[in-house]
């Protein structure tokens, strides 16, 4: 998961810990949100895929300060959970074992992956609907500086967000290091007439035109690649939501393929979960684990894994 700072004229920050469960289906995903959803290109040398979040969770334990509070988590039971409960890998890291990695998610031919992302659009005064396209994946690498990898964690949620006014859509925010970036629909690059973005290699930032993009510290220590490499289209496999502001509770929007099929045995209480989708960093020596400074700075291998990012979904 890539560090953000808040978009000070879009974002204002919600928690929906308290909400209660609201398993109402609302209708369908608007069409001109689906016509108009970013279609992305994974780097051409990726090795860890989209993840379905149904499978990362039968892999994990709940725990707090590396101690099991339950033997399992499941989509009943997820919202139950403190937040200060970090969703452990039952596996060695070191191993990367298949769910990490999640190569059989590769997108096929056609752009459809295994791993379904989920859409959350939230409606807002003034004829707006903000449609958020959350992403995950199992385990995130960090990227090297100096030859020294920092940064890996398991568990990884990005997203990017249209913005739509009275149906049209008016601006596109990407999540990536440094905060992310923001820009207006009209100066996307387009596929088919929809905002084309880059994903990049391991740390799954979002970016508006391939390369290599530099962030956090000075050039040329650490960037992040993309490249125009497999296309990805998590229309064709998704979970639909929407969230109203007013009560602050989910409703299922229906979705496609595999996604679409889950969400109605899972429902919307794993949404609530503001725990970490992934392990507590690791103290020094276990699997593998150093820490080095770097300037002011403390970084480590491993970091710990992220929260989910529904809190981001209340834009002004």
């Amino acid at each position: 998961m890539v560090a953000r700072s808040v978009l000070s004229v879009l974002l204002v920050s919600l928690s929906v810990a308290a909400s209660p469960l609201k398993l109402a289906k609302r209708e369908p995903i608007p069409d001109f949100v689906l016509a108009n959803a970013p279609i992305s290109h994974l780097w051409s040398e990726e090795s860890w895929w989209p993840s379905d979040i149904a499978v990362h969770l039968t892999h994990v334990v709940p725990e707090v300060d590396f101690d099991d509070v339950a033997s399992s988590v499941t989509f009943t039971t997820i919202s139950t959970l403190a937040s200060d409960v970090f969703l452990t890998s039952k596996d060695d890291v070191l191993t990367q074992p298949a769910w990490m990695t999640s190569a059989v998610n590769e997108p096929d031919s056609n752009g459809h992956s295994g791993a379904p992302a989920t859409i959350i659009c939230v409606e807002k005064e003034g004829g707006i609907l903000d449609a958020f396209f959350f992403y995950f994946y199992s385990f995130n690498s960090g990227g090297k500086v100096l030859d020294i990898e920092f940064g890996d964690h398991i568990g990884d949620w990005e997203h990017s967000m249209v913005r739509f006014v009275n149906s049209e859509p008016s601006v596109v925010y990407l999540s990536a290091h440094s905060g992310g970036s923001a820009f207006t629909f009209d100066t996307m690059q387009t596929t088919n007439g929809r905002p084309t973005t880059y994903i990049a290699g391991g740390t799954h930032a979002n970016y508006a035109t391939p390369g290599n993009h530099y962030h956090d510290l000075p050039p040329p220590l650490l960037f992040d690649m993309t490249d125009a490499g497999l296309l990805w289209d998590p229309m064709l496999n998704f979970r639909g939501f929407w969230f109203d502001n007013s009560t602050g509770t989910f409703s299922i929007a229906g979705g496609a393929d595999i996604g679409g099929t889950e969400e109605g045995s899972e429902g919307v209480g794993w949404l609530n979960f503001e725990g970490m989708w992934g392990d507590e960093q690791y103290p020094i020596l276990e699997h593998g684990q150093y820490c080095v400074e770097l300037g002011s700075l403390s970084e480590c291998r491993f970091s710990s894994g992220p929260t989910g990012e529904y809190e981001l979904i209340a834009f002004g």
